[in-house]
């Protein structure tokens, strides 16, 4: 029988690779969740600072042509 504790270590080995895989997959999806909820916020606050310096040009572009229509 001394091939028991060699089965009996490869079936331990493989008990805890799984263990380790299904806790690795666990914290790939929360950071790929993380991942994605920080890029829509960045793309959102990148969104806004396009549209706020849009205002902007179109501001300064009614003021200079503001005195023209006096």
């Amino acid at each position: 029988m001394p091939y028991l504790p060699t089965a009996a270590l490869i079936v331990l080995g493989l008990a805890v690779l799984v263990v380790l895989l299904v806790r690795t997959v666990k914290v790939l999806r929360a950071f790929r969740q993380t991942a994605s909820m920080v890029a829509t916020n960045t793309q959102d606050r990148a969104g806004l600072v396009r549209a706020r310096s849009a205002a902007l040009r179109v501001a300064f572009a009614q003021r200079r042509r503001h005195p023209e229509n006096q």
